[in-house]
């Protein structure tokens, strides 16, 4: 839609542009100039004026046709927000028929297991009752022997006696079968604490017996040792007693030489035992090589001396 200013803006560009003056009515005056104005002008507003009523019968239609379709699009969305509920209903009500027929059928699937299993009862009922049959039949002459047992006995005068009598031996037969199995218990109880006993006591005999070996080990060692340090001991007194003599040997010959010694120096006089000098061997030792020193000495001397005698004699 094209808005009322712009409609007239136009409108009168058009108007203007048609009755433009040319140039060549230049050589008018200006009143007639004013006065073609002024006419221009009229003529504008007139045609103006039949644009606005044209243009506002116009618009009031324009707004009529608006109103119109507003009313049909109200009309519209009412009948669309119908329609929608008409669907929403519609599936609501599917939804509640499926939900239902859905737990219809799962009751009636319940129903059919219930009566399943009420027909499988059924079926162990009636063998149940079978069996009590079987038995009752079977049990009937037990019932007529126990009548003809009171008949004859004078012990018992009903049926309940005879049965409080057997479970009073049943129950302690049981009795009895439970102390025999416990003492069979604490026998076999015993049997094993004997067992683990003797094995203990084979593996501490066995144990002992591994440590005696190892002791007469050390003892054979021992005494394999003491008989080698034996023999090294006596190896060692036989080697000092050896050197004692041979020590002997050898003072015996210092004690000998030192006694020549001292009856030369000394002109035969005998070596003083009792000088406590003397009797140390290193002491006779000392003695004897001073005197073999002076010796030496004397010697060397008296070959020197005789050296100078024959040179003197050969001059």
């Amino acid at each position: 839609d094209v808005s009322m200013e712009e409609y007239f803006r136009t409108t009168f560009e058009d108007k203007l542009l048609v009755k433009m003056p040319e140039r060549e009515d230049d050589h008018l005056t200006s009143a007639t100039r004013l006065l073609e104005k002024k006419r221009e002008m009229m003529e504008v507003e007139t045609a103006l004026s039949a644009q606005k009523e044209e243009f506002q019968m116009k618009m009031e239609s324009l707004q009529q046709r608006r109103e119109e379709l507003e009313k049909k699009e109200h009309q519209l969305k009412e009948s669309l927000l119908k329609f929608d509920r008409f669907l929403k209903e519609t599936d609501a009500k599917r939804v509640r028929a499926v939900k239902k027929a859905g737990d219809e059928r799962a009751y009636r699937r319940q129903k059919e297991q219930e009566i399943v299993e009420i027909q499988g009862e059924m079926r162990v009922y009636s063998q149940l009752r079978e069996r009590l049959k079987a038995l009752s039949d079977r049990y009937e002459r037990y019932q007529k022997f126990l009548e003809k047992v009171i008949e004859e006995s004078n012990e018992f005068t009903e049926v309940r006696e005879v049965m409080d009598r057997y479970e009073t031996l049943s129950s302690t037969k049981k009795d009895l079968k439970r102390r025999e199995d416990r003492n069979q218990e604490t026998v076999e109880g015993h049997k094993s604490e004997q067992s683990r006993y003797k094995e203990s006591k084979a593996n501490e005999v066995l144990s002992q017996n591994n440590v005696l070996s190892g002791l007469r080990e050390r003892l054979d060692e021992s005494a394999s040792r003491a008989l080698q340090c034996e023999a090294e001991w006596t190896q060692v007194k036989n080697s000092v007693a050896d050197r004692t003599l041979q020590l002997g040997m050898i003072r015996v010959a210092t004690h000998n030489l030192c006694q020549l010694v001292s009856r030369y120096r000394d002109q035969g006089d005998d070596i003083d035992l009792d000088d406590e000098v003397l009797q140390v061997t290193s002491e006779q030792l000392a003695r004897v090589q001073q005197f073999v020193l002076d010796l030496t000495a004397i010697t060397d001397r008296v070959a020197r001396g005789a050296i100078e005698v024959d040179e003197e004699s050969d001059y």
